[in-house]
């Protein structure tokens, strides 16, 4: 059984998804919105999954300061988030992160796990892949079997997923592109590197547009979908247009 850990932050306003917000038409609270569904969709897909679930969250003290929120409580928000898409409170661990960068704190918790706890495998995911499926951590784990070191590759050279058997060496871990800087670490450490399918992440305007038009494609085909993230993303009445050659978000 492979322990996931899902690192990750409160949905607050000004704290998650930063870059979203810069090139897309979304408010910080409306990304703040969209990055609570996916990370109740990850949640879910991992606990459907034979995979123990870890939520890994940044302390308050370790966060960006930000008037649009007044509970200031981390693990309060992300217990309301994942109790509700999994229908159970306790059916995750929640634990705090470690570490100034996000190499830092995936490593320290890869690491922690795998020589301090002996778990089998541990796999490090973010909420930002909301096409993460029970098949797809389930597939890595298979792989995780033959091969000591797994990932899920992104657009841009990105992962949203990152599977070991035994640790690497995690600083500067996840230097772009991220998917050929932990192969090389992987082979660095002497281990076998095995790869799951391409999947979108959802960080930029960009990314939203690739996210979209895969789940609505998906959507009308009758393909699973990741349900948070679809109905949030209607609620938020995005759609995406085509401007001289372009796809465009819209309102």
């Amino acid at each position: 059984m492979t322990t996931v850990a899902v690192l990750c932050d409160p949905p607050r306003p000004g704290v998650v998804l930063p870059e979203l917000v810069e090139t897309s038409p979304l408010a910080p609270e409306e990304a703040a919105d969209l990055y609570a569904a996916m990370l109740g969709d990850v949640a879910r897909a991992v606990a459907d999954s034979g995979g123990e679930l870890l939520i890994n969250y940044r302390p308050d003290d370790a966060l960006p300061d930000t008037d649009a929120d007044p509970d200031p409580d981390a693990e309060a928000r992300l217990r309301a988030v994942v109790g509700t898409a999994l229908g159970d409170p306790d059916a995750a661990r929640f634990e705090v992160q470690v570490g100034e960068t996000f190499a830092g704190r995936a490593g320290n918790t890869a690491t922690h796990l795998l020589e301090r706890e002996e778990v089998g495998t541990v796999a490090v995911v973010e909420p930002t892949a909301p096409f993460l499926a029970r098949s797809h951590v389930d597939n890595a784990a298979m792989k995780l079997r033959r091969s000591e070191a797994v990932l899920g590759s992104s657009t841009r050279g990105r992962v949203y997923y990152a599977g070991f058997a035994e640790p690497i060496d995690f600083e500067g871990a996840y230097t772009p592109p991220a998917v050929e800087t932990l192969t090389d670490r992987g082979l660095d450490a002497g281990l076998e590197v095995d790869f799951l399918p391409t999947l979108p992440v959802v960080e930029t305007g960009t990314d939203l547009v690739d996210a979209l038009t895969l789940l609505r494609a998906r959507r009308r085909a009758g393909r699973i979908v990741p349900e948070r993230t679809a109905d949030c993303l209607d609620d938020l009445g995005v759609a995406v247009v085509e401007q001289g050659g372009d796809l465009e978000l819209a309102r």
